[in-house]
């Protein structure tokens, strides 16, 4: 497998040194800070993923406070309390974005939550003690128990609520198609569990998180 110091060292020689390029480092959120979340902020979280997906964030962001009202805050027991007529009155709602798979998928994903936390006390809880070298294990979680969640949709709210993850966005595929992990996008399970590999032996190398490894290794392509 690749080390890593050299992809650090060309993400610094081409985002202006090492300075500027631990300035664009993000931060996961700790075990306590992911608890600490309640279970309405993440279905809140999760639902703007789902809506944003194919739109301007800034669109769905300026239509955010009214769906906060329509869905009673994002409480999930409140919202899969929902009936029907109140999900299909959605449809008329100008305030809202209305797509009814989405829409839909908001009760649904609000029962989905209720039954982790039923299991493991709650949401952040669960996402807390998920171990980093199976992210691609909490992904495929994602897509089986949510809707509208497969994809880089999970990877990208994961990444929107500071759960540390890597994201297999173009330039995160390249580099690793560069340093020989991949040959082409991985969409095989032995392809994914060599990408997992790769990322488990950078973070054992390096001591960072993954998404801060995911992010040089975005920077130094191109």
């Amino acid at each position: 497998m690749a080390k890593f110091a050299p992809i650090l060292k060309r993400a610094g020689e081409r985002r202006g040194g090492e300075d500027r390029l631990a300035e664009l480092m993000p931060v996961p959120s700790s075990p306590e800070e992911l608890i600490g979340l309640s279970d309405d902020r993440y279905l809140s979280q999760m639902c703007l993923r789902v809506f944003s997906a194919g739109l301007k964030h800034s669109l769905v962001l300026s239509k955010w406070p009214a769906f906060e009202e329509v869905f009673h805050g994002f409480v999930p027991g409140r919202v899969t309390l929902m009936n029907d007529e109140e999900m299909e009155a959605c449809m008329g709602n100008r305030a809202l974005i209305r797509h009814w798979a989405k829409i839909s998928s908001v009760r649904a994903n609000a029962a989905a939550m209720q039954k982790i936390t039923k299991e493991h006390g709650s949401f952040g809880q669960w996402l807390a003690e998920w171990p980093a070298d199976d992210t691609m294990g909490l992904w495929d979680r994602l897509a089986k128990d949510f809707t509208q969640l497969g994809g880089n949709s999970g990877p990208y709210f994961l990444r929107m609520i500071s759960k540390d993850t890597f994201v297999l966005t173009g330039d995160v595929v390249q580099g690793l198609i560069d340093n020989k992990v991949v040959a082409k996008k991985p969409t095989t399970k032995p392809d994914r569990k060599k990408v997992q590999d790769a990322f488990n032996g950078w973070a054992a190398e390096t001591g960072r998180p993954l998404c801060q490894l995911s992010r040089i290794l975005a920077l130094s392509v191109g």
